[in-house]
């Protein structure tokens, strides 16, 4: 009961806090001490939004982009999961993907873009190879370290009360794996709607990255704002649902 008394005081001077920046935001703008070219104020932000849902042609926008990013996402945690098992058990399989992965690591993947679209064309291919590049290593990397980290000690005790492999991947493995991942997963949401919108950005015809890459040629500020809210909220609902299945899953720790 403390425990969401204290959440729900955090979030009341979190929402407080922002209601103040807004207002002090407004409040500037209305004396005009900043040029509303640069800084629309809050009202005309929320205005762009306003006129994006009333003529409904933002909805096909979003589908695009949520579409692409959640698939790139499942697909990266998919395969990112297989391969971080793979190499974890079979060394001579880490030897020759760990420094692969580590090379995609080491450089920005959004400059793939690109290639992307000069392979797979400015549809949703391109947008979901995008996000599934950003996704895979993030989530190799977790499930890989998970089961590396995973106390020896632990593995023997279980091999010596006559565990076989099955009762080691279900008791010890994949409870580790979903550790690291689950505590992962919020990066790799973000890192999907990035793999997205900067793919739409680059070449497409239709997604918030479309929309976003308008805006930036109409030298229109409010719409781009209006655009980084929208994304914003959305990746907060996807945050809010991570942080629940987290929670489900490990609840163990939360006793």
């Amino acid at each position: 009961m403390k425990q969401k008394q204290a959440m729900f005081w955090l979030q009341v001077r979190r929402a407080t806090a922002l209601a103040v920046v807004l207002l002090l935001w407004e409040g500037i703008s209305a004396l005009g001490w900043v040029d509303p070219f640069y800084a629309p104020p809050p009202s005309a932000i929320g205005g762009a939004i306003a006129e994006l849902f009333a003529d409904g042609e933002i909805y096909g926008h979003l589908e695009a982009t949520f579409g692409a990013a959640l698939l790139g996402l499942f697909l990266g945690l998919i395969g990112g999961a297989l391969l971080g098992f793979i190499a974890a058990l079979l060394r001579p399989v880490a030897e020759l993907l760990e420094p692969v992965m580590a090379m995609l690591n080491a450089i920005p993947r959004v400059i793939l873009a690109p290639l992307f679209i000069i392979w797979l064309g400015i549809g949703i291919a391109s947008k979901v190879a995008l996000s599934f590049i950003l996704v895979v290593v993030l989530t190799f990397f977790a499930v890989y370290n998970g089961i590396r980290d995973v106390d020896t000690r632990l593995v023997e005790r279980v091999k010596t009360l006559g565990g076989g492999s099955w009762t080691l991947l279900r008791e010890v493995y994949v409870p580790s794996v979903v550790a690291w991942v689950m505590g992962s997963l919020k990066v790799a949401v973000g890192f999907a709607f990035t793999g997205a919108v900067v793919g739409e950005f680059v070449a497409s015809s239709r997604g918030l990255g479309y929309l976003l890459a308008f805006a930036q040629s109409t030298y229109n500020a409010a719409l781009t704002f209006a655009l980084i809210v929208l994304v914003l909220v959305f990746v907060m609902i996807l945050f809010g649902l991570a942080g629940a299945l987290e929670r489900y899953l490990l609840r163990w720790k939360y006793r």
